[in-house]
């Protein structure tokens, strides 16, 4: 049976202050969670009820043991992650300084296991019978990640629904310039493009919501997501269709991970085949949820959580 989601892209291990408002030299006390984008996205569209599996690898090391128990404790399938010798996982640390200020410190170096995922390894055909393939900008920054993404992307030739997590982290990256031409490449196979103000513009260069909404729709997707921060998430459609709604109201214990649960529920709506608003309202509450509790991949939300807070009007 095809999954109804598979996510490629990073994975590793969150340790995060049990302490907030305290800086990093200062706190004592951490938290170890499952983390990486791409596999929180798997996760939170599980919590939803989903079939779903990630691509990626780990180290051969207990750290890597460790994400396999919690992929499989969340119900995300382990069997496209693979070890790599000789490279640790990654592990992530961070500072949590409610409301908007959450500095992040990847360790993945010599280099990250999930920018060791090969071509040649990748299963294509359940890859192209998903119902939605998901891929990240990160997944882009070096090779053989890069080519293996776009092969994917190339292979799955837009069957179904493909969902390309901008993504844009800068110290992947000697500059935007150099992953332009990767973004554009990556979006002629993309049905529906994800990104906040900074990642749109990393991807085509310009920056005002609508303006690069619709750049996004004339690289090809379907479907443009921008999200605005305060001002709430716009979607735009090559249909014509469009929605700018508002974040729910939350007080934020932690920020991280709040973009990958709006990822998990719009996967969902998008099964679904809700309307955009609706889906955008889905997914601003889930983010929200995951916005007030310190973890990420634990912290995902379940259908009734999104509904309880959708009926309220905030996260109480």
């Amino acid at each position: 049976m095809a999954y109804d989601l598979i996510t490629m892209g990073r994975i590793g291990v969150d340790l995060y202050p049990l302490q907030t408002g305290v800086p990093l030299p200062q706190v004592t006390s951490f938290g170890k969670f499952l983390g990486g984008s791409a596999t929180n996205v798997a996760v939170a569209a599980a919590r939803l009820g989903r079939r779903t599996a990630v691509i990626t690898r780990t180290g051969d090391d207990p750290f890597g043991a460790y994400l396999h128990e919690a992929l499989q404790g969340f119900g995300v399938d382990d069997r496209w992650v693979t070890p790599v010798p000789g490279l640790p996982t990654p592990v992530t640390f961070c500072e949590v300084f409610p409301p908007d200020d959450f500095p992040l410190y990847f360790y993945r170096q010599p280099k990250a296991p999930d920018l060791e995922t090969d071509a040649h390894e990748l299963d294509l055909d359940a890859i192209r019978d998903a119902r939605i393939f998901w891929v990240t900008g990160t997944g882009l920054s070096e090779e053989p990640s890069r080519t293996a993404t776009l092969a994917a992307l190339a292979h799955r030739a837009k069957s179904g629904t493909t969902v390309f997590d901008l993504d844009w982290r800068p110290m992947f990256w000697k500059d935007p310039d150099s992953a332009r031409p990767f973004y554009r490449e990556a979006l002629r196979h993309t049905t529906v493009a994800v990104g906040n103000l900074d990642e749109v513009e990393v991807a085509t260069g310009v920056r005002e919501p609508q303006a690069a909404a619709q750049a996004l729709l004339d690289a090809g997707v379907e479907i443009a997501v921008v999200k605005q921060g305060p001002k709430g998430v716009l979607a735009v459609s090559s249909k014509g269709d469009s929605a700018e709604v508002p974040p729910l109201p939350v007080n934020v214990l932690n920020g991280l991970g709040a973009g990958d649960a709006f990822g998990g529920s719009l996967c969902n709506g998008l099964l679904e085949g809700w309307d955009l608003e609706t889906i955008m309202r889905h997914g601003n509450a889930a983010g929200a949820i995951v916005a007030s509790r310190l973890e990420c991949s634990s912290a995902m939300p379940t259908v009734d959580e999104i509904e309880s807070a959708l009926k309220a009007g905030a996260v109480l």
